[in-house]
């Protein structure tokens, strides 16, 4: 049962990571979705309303966030990473409701949800809080 957790951990969690990083590095380096460079992918984040300076912030926290969670030890921290890696996407879901997107523009958020609680769900002792 150890053993299955633990893959279970690892696989959620690399794609989670995987997702985080690659959404995380288009949105710091500004690529647009066909791979040139441009403004910052500036269709999605101004059809959300969104100001384009909040990209830079966004990719931060998300290559922050993927550090924390994949580091040893920290469980402190981790905990603060997957926080935010659920205000992140809860925030993307509403956002795109809020200005009437369909299941398409939210499927990626809720595929990184689900991916975020199978990868906090089934975190290893030694990567909890202590009591947790």
């Amino acid at each position: 049962m150890a053993k299955r957790n633990k893959i279970i951990y690892w696989v959620a969690t690399l794609w989670l990571s995987l997702g985080m990083v690659a959404t995380g590095m288009v949105q710091l380096l500004k690529v647009k979705q066909d791979g040139q460079l441009s403004p910052p992918g500036t269709y999605g984040i101004v059809h959300l309303g969104l100001p384009l300076y909040i990209l830079t912030v966004l990719g931060v926290w998300k290559i922050l966030g993927v550090v924390a969670v994949l580091a040893p030890r920290l469980p402190l921290v981790k905990e603060w990473a997957y926080a935010g890696f659920f205000f992140l996407m809860t925030g993307a879901i509403f956002a795109h409701v809020a200005v009437g997107d369909g299941v398409k523009e939210l499927w990626p958020s809720l595929l990184l949800i689900g991916l975020l609680v199978v990868s906090w769900v089934y975190r290893p002792v030694g990567r909890r809080l202590a009591g947790a």
